[in-house]
């Protein structure tokens, strides 16, 4: 474990402090377990894009074909 120091306002360590004691931590417990959850958050959310732009695109039409008309697009008879 690494010690560091943080500052902050009145209002965010009064906050941080009753989150803390609401789970039965410490102050410095539950700043580093939220830490943790953002950097696990972060990762996930850079290897989800990751996957996601390594996809192809996808083509809205063939080659030769025209694009469909406004209408056709937004036609909703069938949910009616």
């Amino acid at each position: 474990m690494k010690n560091i120091t943080i500052t902050v306002d009145k209002e965010t360590a009064a906050w941080a402090r009753q989150h803390a004691a609401a789970r039965n931590l410490s102050l410095s417990r539950f700043v580093g377990e939220l830490l943790s959850q953002h950097m696990r958050e972060a990762a996930e959310y850079e290897e989800s894009m990751r996957r996601f732009l390594a996809r192809s695109p996808v083509r809205l039409k063939r080659r030769g074909e025209a694009y469909p008309s406004r209408e056709a697009a937004h036609e909703r008879s069938g949910l009616r």
